[in-house]
């Protein structure tokens, strides 16, 4: 059988975007609709990856000539569709830490006009000690901010050589938080007065919100759907039908260069997400991660059998619309009416999505999915929700390791070892926690859910001093640890 690279002919295009993340994600998301860009909206613009971490996936992307293969399926009116196409528009995939020059000799590139990311909820943050001369920084602005001054410094600070970031994690404000850490670092490095001029009137960084569910690699379909493409592809990339990307900007729209309404592609530009963002990160991605990590320990292994689960769907349900829901401000119908969607898109046959994958940084989002509405559910009934607090003490089971394994812990459910994935941080706080030695359940819990709730970095407040949390999730973490995951999910 041929290769995707020797079946499929890709048309070399100037790169116009640079991408920080090269995942299943970025790849069925923001490189597909750049794909349609160039077939249906005239963009004739192609993406250069960057790996955001020292161990991904470029050697594998540029083995195959940037090409992979999407599936996407799902219901199309009432009845099932399934969707390929081989995408065409990434040019290739650089990685800073074994070739840094290669990554800023791309800053000189007269024809690059966007950053688009998504190094997860962790990656737009600052790292104390990034400097200018660092190959590479350690943090994801620390690398931005230096490929712009190269840049800066390489056109001699012109107008129409800014950039366009359009920042893809999860966090609120996302573009609004990489343009402050940026300027932080501008500051910090001593960069002359004029760069810091042309990052505010050249380049404009704008808040977005993605909305697609993206299960990634079909192992278990993967040797019969090359069969029906009739060419081999270790990238393909499963997605469901459903695109929303949600683009906030100040000022100005950049449709006019991303032109997104030619190519029908279901791309909204505002000047305020609030309400999108607010919806779809508390419901859609709440849900999973307040659910999938309970699920896991209980023996499912997608989000598929959580739907169909008669322990994990009724907690699923209840959780939206019973406690997400009511923390919410906004129309109830409407919420109501989006969760209900949501549930729908989570029982998509076609889609297979682990529930493992979903556990990448499962910290960073709780803090950012779940926790709003626990707090919020507080302040609005003076209670604590069933359901969200249960799950964070899910959370915490979940992350029980003491075996690193790289870049990993190593958990165990059963017989079966999965790997817990976070910032080293983080495994390396709970790695410490589970390694002590306890008198019994009882004194583990209550001494692990103190450590994790005053965690303060992690949450942004010390959780400890939320009336009755902690002991609520020390309790919680007993009964999982004496009774058992799906017990304990009957006792509430």
């Amino acid at each position: 059988m041929k290769t995707i690279a020797e079946a499929i002919k890709k048309t070399e295009r100037p790169v116009k975007v640079l991408q920080f993340g090269e995942g299943n994600f970025l790849r069925a998301f923001v490189d597909w609709i750049i794909d349609l860009l160039n077939e249906k909206g005239g963009f004739n613009g192609s993406v250069m990856m960057v790996q955001p971490l020292a161990k991904g996936m470029g050697d594998m992307i540029n083995d195959q000539n940037g090409l992979y293969t999407t599936v996407l399926r799902g219901m199309r009116d009432g009845k099932p569709a399934e969707d390929f196409r081989a995408v065409t528009s990434v040019a290739g995939c650089i990685n800073p830490y074994s070739d840094y020059d290669a990554f800023i000799a791309q800053a000189e590139n007269p024809d690059l006009r966007f950053i688009i990311s998504n190094t997860t909820e962790a990656g737009i943050a600052y790292h104390e000690g990034d400097k200018l001369d660092d190959k590479p920084q350690v943090s994801f602005p620390g690398k931005v901010t230096a490929f712009l001054y190269h840049r800066f410094r390489h056109f001699n600070g012109a107008a129409d050589k800014g950039i366009i970031a359009i920042p893809c994690e999860l966090i609120d404000k996302n573009g609004d938080n990489l343009r402050k850490i940026v300027f932080r670092y501008a500051e910090e490095w001593g960069l002359e007065k004029e760069f810091i001029e042309w990052l505010t009137s050249a380049c404009d960084f704008c808040n977005s919100l993605v909305d697609r569910i993206v299960p990634g690699y079909p192992r278990a379909e993967a040797d019969a759907i090359c069969e029906k493409l009739g060419y081999k592809d270790n990238l393909l990339d499963s997605a469901e039908l459903f695109l929303l990307w949600v683009i906030e900007c100040h000022g100005k729209f950049h449709d006019d260069e991303l032109p997104t309404a030619k190519a029908g592609v279901n791309v909204i530009w505002t000047d305020d997400m609030s309400f999108y963002r607010t919806r779809k990160v508390r419901i859609l991605n709440g849900a999973h991660t307040m659910s999938v990590l309970a699920a896991y320990q209980t023996g499912l292994n997608t989000v598929e059998e959580c739907i169909k689960s008669d322990l994990i769907f009724p907690m699923m349900k209840r959780g939206l619309f019973e406690e997400i829901i009511p923390s919410m401000d906004g129309d109830k119908a409407q919420l109501e009416e989006y969760a209900n969607d949501v549930l729908v898109r989570f029982a998509n046959p076609f889609i297979v999505h682990l529930l493992l994958s979903i556990s990448l940084n499962s910290v960073s989002k709780y803090k950012t999915r779940d926790l709003p509405s626990l707090l919020g559910y507080m302040e609005k009934f003076g209670k604590l929700p069933a359901v969200l607090t249960f799950s964070l003490a899910a959370l915490i089971s979940f992350y029980e390791g003491t075996e690193a394994d790289g870049t990993y812990l190593n958990g165990r459910r059963g017989e079966e070892t999965y790997k817990i994935s976070d910032s080293p941080e983080v495994l390396a706080k709970f790695a410490g926690l589970y390694k002590a030695s306890y008198a019994d359940n009882a004194d583990k819990a209550a001494k692990i859910a103190k450590a994790v709730l005053s965690e303060s970095a992690w949450w942004g407040q010390d959780l400890t001093a939320v009336p009755g949390l902690e002991a609520a999730i020390a309790a919680h973490l007993e009964s999982i640890w004496t009774k058992g995951m799906a017990e304990t999910i009957k006792g509430l």
